[in-house]
Parts: C-alpha cells; sequence; structure tokens
C-alpha cells in the first residue's frame, strides 16, 4: 500500500515539475485545435476608475449589454438615459485588473481593461469615432457585426445605413395615403422592403403656427368593417428603429422620420392604421395602409445605399 502512494506521490510531482517547466500560453490544447491569433482579436480600450468619482462612458447609441469582469466594479445606466454608462470601483484600491464588455443597438462591441486609480484622468469618455463613425470600410477597433434579436438575420449597421439613405433620397414614392387636419399634414412617403424587414418613410408638415409635441405613434392592424356590438380587434406592430424620430415639430415646420417594422401582410379584411397623436392637444393624425400598398413595397437592392 506505501509502495502505491509513493508512486502516486512520484507521478505527481512530476506532472507538477513538467507544469512550472512548461507554463500554458494559452494556445495550445489537447487535441485538433487552432490557436487564436491577434488578427482575431478585439483590442481593449484602457479604463480607469475610482472609488470617490464616477466615470461616464458616452456610446453613439442605446446600451443592450453590459458584462463586468468581477465584482471590484459597479456599472449601470446614467438615470433617464439609454446611451450613457456610469462605472466606478465597488471598492478602494482594487489590486486585480479586471474588464468591462458593452454591446450597443447598433450591433457595436466595445471591450475594456479596467483598472484601479486614485485620480483618472478621464472622467467623461466619448466612444463616438468622428473620423470613420464606424460606416466606412477602416472601421474603428470595436466590432460592428453583433446581431440582435428583434432584427433576425439583418446587421445593425445595414438597418442604419439604409434609414440614413432612405431620410437623405427625400424620395415620394407614393403619393396617395396621408391625412391633413387642423393644419397639419401627416404623409406616407414611402415604403420599403429588405431582408425581412419594412422601412416607412413619413412626413409631418406643421404649417400652423403652434408646434406639435408628439405624444405616441403607434402602428395598428385592425379590421376595415367592425358589425355594432363587436369588440374591435387589434394587433399592434412595434418599431424595431427609427431614424430622426423627432418629439416637436416646430410651427412652419417640417420633419421626416423613418420606422424600421417586422415584415408583415394583411388580410383582405384588415388594413394597417398608422396613428399619431399629440401631446395634451387635439391634432392627432391618422392614415391607412392597405395590403396591396405593403406587396408593393420598393426593393431596397434597388435604392442606393450612401
Amino acid at each position: 500500500m506505501k509502495k502505491i502512494l509513493l508512486a502516486f506521490v512520484f507521478v505527481g510531482c512530476m506532472f507538477a515539475a513538467n507544469a512550472q517547466e512548461k507554463p500554458s500560453t494559452g494556445d495550445l490544447f489537447d487535441g485538433l485545435t487552432r490557436p487564436l491569433t491577434f488578427d482575431r482579436m478585439i483590442p481593449p480600450y484602457a479604463l480607469e476608475v475610482t472609488f470617490d468619482k464616477t466615470v461616464h462612458v458616452i456610446f453613439p447609441s442605446a446600451i443592450r449589454y453590459v458584462d463586468l469582469g468581477s465584482a471590484d466594479l459597479l456599472a449601470a445606466k446614467a438615470d433617464g438615459t439609454e446611451n450613457v454608462l456610469r462605472v466606478k470601483a465597488a471598492l478602494r484600491d482594487f489590486s486585480r485588473e479586471s474588464n468591462l464588455s458593452v454591446i450597443t443597438e447598433d450591433g457595436a462591441y466595445y471591450t475594456f481593461n479596467v483598472k484601479y486609480a486614485d485620480e483618472p484622468v478621464k472622467l467623461s469618455v466619448e466612444m463616438t469615432d468622428f473620423i470613420h463613425d464606424g460606416e466606412a470600410v477602416n472601421r474603428p477597433n470595436n466590432a460592428m457585426e453583433v446581431y440582435l434579436t428583434e432584427l433576425g438575420s439583418e446587421s445593425p449597421l445595414l438597418v442604419k445605413l439604409i434609414m440614413k439613405s432612405i431620410y437623405k433620397n427625400d424620395r415620394r414614392e407614393i403619393k396617395h395615403i396621408g391625412c391633413k387636419r387642423f393644419g397639419v399634414q401627416y404623409l406616407l412617403k414611402g415604403i420599403y422592403s429588405h431582408n425581412g424587414l419594412l422601412y416607412f418613410h413619413v412626413q409631418l408638415k406643421n404649417s400652423s403656427n403652434v408646434p406639435f409635441d408628439v405624444d405616441y405613434l403607434t402602428f395598428k392592424i385592425v379590421d376595415k368593417k367592425v358589425a355594432k356590438r363587436t369588440a374591435i380587434q387589434e394587433q399592434v406592430v412595434w418599431p424595431v428603429r427609427a431614424y430622426n424620430n423627432v418629439q416637436v415639430i416646430d410651427g412652419r415646420h417640417n420633419e421626416r422620420m423613418v420606422f424600421t417594422l417586422p415584415k408583415f401582410t394583411l388580410a383582405d379584411d384588415k388594413h394597417l392604421v398608422v396613428e399619431l397623436h399629440e401631446q395634451q392637444g387635439g391634432r392627432h393624425q391618422s392614415f391607412s395602409v392597405e395590403n396591396e400598398d405593403l406587396v408593393r413595397a420598393r426593393v431596397i437592392d434597388e435604392l442606393k445605399v450612401k
């Protein structure tokens, strides 16, 4: 029995010796594997935090995901905002370096190496890349290929570019859908389709002297004809993205917006009602879209994306 125990001790010592002689590089594993090369790595940004002050990181889009490397860090979105992250140390003078990862609504991935500093030099950080803006081929060092559930198989970056292009081109593809009440005109300028998503280009013209404050906008699929004493069946279609979604249209001004919705079609007895409600006012706007308008949506492949 003693001989067996001595043999186990000897083998254990041999493994320990080999482990000390050949420390792991993180590149080699048992079996058929390939090492991760540095060209696959997303270089992290350096971030310093402290206990008595809060560091604010401002992202170019709404924050969707945050992961902290250790309990030494505290992070949360700033109250009332979607794109500002506040970060600070959970305890004084932690010695171990940690990390922080963030995914934003436009599909961008950011990673930070975080360490403690008594007096961080940068307490407010702006993450927008003003040179590339995440759209040029030569992108900054954050990945822009994170796909989000509500957009299906579409790239969030491409959705942003399509909405921007529709807005810039400013074409009026549809000339028969809209409404006008109390000096305010609400028009549907075009419907576009690409990869399982629909894009609605709308315009609000305020020819009055009183600003129009937007309360809320709804896209609802409703029955065309409802018999008396019959409950109205409504299905709300929620936009998954919006471009230039302004909340106030000043007097004698026009504004255009682009909304992205999941692709859908309508039965013969239903239509889509788009309602825009004024906050603390009665100048509500509403127009209807038929299925024949949806199926004639312009294919985005024919649109020049800028």
